[in-house]
């Protein structure tokens, strides 16, 4: 799988991209990255990339016009989409890192400023995408996020395939409780059943604990069974 990123902060992707699973997912071959520096295509000797919005108002607004020539100058397939990091997004969920994780090309257009003009969205974007309810200074961060969430899904990627089977939202449930040495910690010991060998009883507990701690922690989620 590709991922090409338009960011105004290429060089923030540097460590995240040559690390851990990322860096082993490329070294597998399993995924390319690509990065794209949205000043390299912007107007004057300034490299404007963003001007005042029409009717007023505070912060500036990146230009369709210079957005247009970064995503033009990526080499695209039938299989590509188009994602815009953005507050006006759709909630980003685990549902939708499999549906990307599926993909052959995936491009990512880092939001920033006040937004981005709207006839590029309309134009250009598949998607608007939000990793949550707040604010952050620029879209690089949820680029990660998505691009760390999907590409831990693709085939062959992860040692052993079953570690994505029993995660949280799966089921729409969260993960259960874990332990592991010294079996007491602090006047704490480890769950008698976890200790016994019984396979069985021990997948019990454990649908049974993750339901207990959905209910608790995230009650939301039961509603989407």
């Amino acid at each position: 799988m590709k991922f090409s990123i338009i960011t105004l902060f290429p060089e923030v992707f540097t460590p995240i991209l040559n690390s851990s699973i990322l860096k082993r997912a490329q070294n597998k071959t399993k995924v390319e990255f690509e990065i794209i520096n949205l000043r390299d295509f912007g107007q004057s000797q300034h490299k404007t990339v963003d001007d005042r919005p029409y009717g007023g108002g505070v912060g500036m607004i990146l230009k369709a016009d210079v957005l247009t020539k970064a995503l033009l100058s990526i080499k695209k397939t039938k299989q590509t989409l188009v994602l815009l990091t953005s507050a006006s997004g759709q909630t980003y969920t685990q549902t939708k890192a499999k549906q990307l994780s599926k993909l052959k090309h995936l491009i990512i257009i880092c939001g920033h400023y006040e937004g981005v003009d709207q006839r590029f969205i309309e134009k250009y974007v598949d998607e608007e995408i939000s990793i949550g309810d707040f604010i952050l200074t620029g879209g690089e961060i949820p680029a990660m996020v998505i691009v760390d969430s999907t590409t831990r899904l693709i085939k062959g990627v992860l040692e052993k395939a079953e570690a994505i089977k029993n995660e949280s939202f799966e089921d729409n449930l969260l993960e259960y409780p874990h332990y592991t040495r010294p079996e007491k910690f602090e006047n704490l010991k480890v769950p008698e059943i976890l200790l016994s060998g019984n396979h069985q009883a021990i997948a019990n507990w454990r649908k049974e604990k993750s339901l207990e701690k959905t209910k608790k922690l995230r009650p939301d989620l039961l509603k989407k069974n």
